[in-house]
């Protein structure tokens, strides 16, 4: 039997193991994509492959890196149990393998370390390496998944290892808040294709959702993202919908708070935070997608106002909202980014029968699979006025770098969306297992669908703790592109991963709609899509690791 000091220990040592093939991994990819020294953006993109597959070798590791973190700190203070000793073991058993073998970067694509450049001989000896013969000697992998699968049952999934009081709190608060007032009704709401009602978006303003981070001179709480982290999963598992009412806050506060004038902080803030002000996030076009560089929607300045003519899509939320944080070009002799700004758009709140009832403005629901609770439209812009007071910081062409500004928050406050879907699948999961009987006995106890219980709860704490990190970087001022990209990478494939298991683990009933993990399973699937897709992710983290190197 290992004892708790042998485990770390031995992870430790699998951590040095993962470090030397990432530093490996970065020579070899380094070479394929530099020129004169130094990352080259085309380059990157010929050797997507390689460059992907290493930006998902760093996010495996980094994830590893912080679970020993975090046990090392549970043990510290001695809360580490058997269930977070069977999630570590689990965790650098797999995770290590992968690296040696191969990591799954979609459901038709597996990067192993020779498309990545690395010699045959790394990959053999780290797979053949005694560290990891004894983190996977199949006994001990037997047992820890027994453990977790057991420890699930009883609503026991291991301790996020969370050492403010004050966020335990918090956590506590809207977990049993989703647990008594959302849970039970997203599924009508989805089914329903209904916008969360009113009353509950009143109830999240009381509570401080819409002004969580925001400062407290400028009306919000002033706490920091891991209080947003814990607040976002724990919506998030009662119903993806609520969890994201607050992202449309958090992207516009934070646009307002760095980048606008002393007049349009007083103006927005106390409003956004207080909830009396629902603003959206107005970004995407049509045939742009990720390519915001390619932007078309038009502002021309006509007097003290901007006249904006062109087309939007994929915003959520954008009837029922009264402020657009308005991406446009006023620049059109500008190509790419430099043309771009953003405006403080306001609009009147529609309803269903006019969802934009606002003069030079029209637009459409989009039907969707899921992700409904705020429905998503199509939104046609003619002519439609917006004051040049508005413009957000008072100088033009600035739109582009605002925006990234929000970037790492967005992308924090998405992984822990898709936690809280994770959690939501897990658990549905773990019940249904419980349940069901077959064959004289509860289908949990049938070993492959134990498994998958025992790997849903160890990749959701992975995920969970590289988020927690990422949200603890952004908090203490440093720069955290790339492990906010990575967090959201690992978090939105967790979600889909889980939601699948969990409908497995449901058989045909799962695939009834009567069921929440149906609605899960679709809601899942937008997660490695927004915000930066899987693949924007990856190539964000490979450039970034590249260029830091350098």
């Amino acid at each position: 039997m290992t004892t708790t000091v042998e485990l770390l220990d031995l992870c430790g040592a699998a951590m040095t193991l993962a470090e030397h093939v990432m530093e490996a991994s970065r020579r070899a990819v380094g070479q394929l994509v530099s020129r004169h020294g130094k990352p080259d953006a085309a380059l990157v993109d010929v050797h997507q492959l390689p460059a992907h597959g290493f930006a998902w070798q760093a996010t495996y590791a980094e994830a590893l890196r912080q679970a020993l973190r975090w046990a090392r700190a549970l043990e510290a203070a001695g809360t580490f149990t058997d269930v977070e000793a069977a999630i570590l073991r689990l965790a650098f058993a797999e995770y290590v393998a992968q690296l040696a073998g191969g990591i799954p970067i979609s459901q038709t694509e597996m990067v192993r370390p020779s498309d990545i450049g690395l010699p045959p001989e790394l990959a053999i000896g780290l797979l053949t390496s005694p560290v990891l013969a004894r983190l996977s000697d199949p006994a001990a992998l037997n047992a820890s998944r027994q453990t977790l699968a057991a420890a699930a049952i009883d609503g026991r999934f291991g301790d996020p290892g969370i050492e403010d009081e004050t966020i335990v709190a918090i956590r506590e608060q809207f977990l049993r808040y989703a647990a008594t007032e959302i849970a039970p009704h997203a599924q009508g709401w989805h089914q329903r294709d209904e916008l969360i009602p009113m009353p509950v978006v009143k109830q999240l303003a009381e509570m401080g959702v819409f002004g969580l981070t925001v400062r407290e001179e400028d009306g919000g709480s002033g706490l920091g993202k891991i209080a947003m982290c814990v607040v976002s999963e724990a919506l998030s598992g009662g119903y993806i919908g609520v969890g994201s009412l607050g992202t449309r806050a958090e992207i516009a506060a934070e646009l307002i708070g760095i980048a606008g004038t002393a007049e349009q902080k007083a103006r927005w803030l106390p409003a956004i935070a207080s909830g009396a002000i629902l603003p959206t996030a107005v970004f995407t076009e049509p045939n742009t997608g990720s390519d915001l560089g390619s932007l078309r929607t038009r502002a021309v300045r006509d007097g003290d106002f901007y006249r904006v003519t062109g087309a939007k899509t994929w915003i959520t939320h954008g009837s029922r909202s009264d402020l657009m944080t308005l991406l446009v070009r006023t620049d059109p002799n500008e190509a790419g980014y430099r043309g771009l700004s953003m405006l403080l758009a306001e609009k009147p709140r529609g309803t269903d029968a006019d969802p934009f009832p606002a003069e030079g403005m029209n637009g459409n629901a989009i039907d969707v699979l899921g992700y409904r609770g705020m429905k998503e439209y199509e939104i046609g812009f003619e002519d439609f006025k917006v004051p040049v007071a508005n413009l957000l910081g008072g100088v033009e062409g600035q739109g582009f770098k605002q925006l990234m500004e929000t970037f790492e928050s967005a992308r924090i406050q998405t992984g822990a969306r898709a936690l809280g879907v994770a959690q939501n699948a897990l658990e549905l999961g773990t019940a249904y297992a419980r349940d069901r009987n077959q064959f004289g006995k509860a289908i949990i106890g049938f070993p492959r669908v134990a498994n998958k219980i025992a790997w849903m709860v160890t990749e959701t704490m992975l995920a969970r703790q590289l988020t927690y990190f990422a949200a603890r970087q952004k908090d203490s001022g440093q720069r955290c592109d790339i492990e906010a990209g990575m967090a959201k990478l690992l978090a939105a494939r967790v979600a889909w991963s889980n939601a699948d298991s969990a409908l497995q683990v449901h058989g045909g009933n799962g695939y009834a709609v009567e069921y929440p993990i149906s609605r899960v399973l679709c809601d899942a699937r937008i997660l490695s899509i927004f915000e930066g897709a899987a693949e924007i992710q990856a190539q964000v983290i490979a450039r970034g690791l590249l260029g830091r190197q350098n």
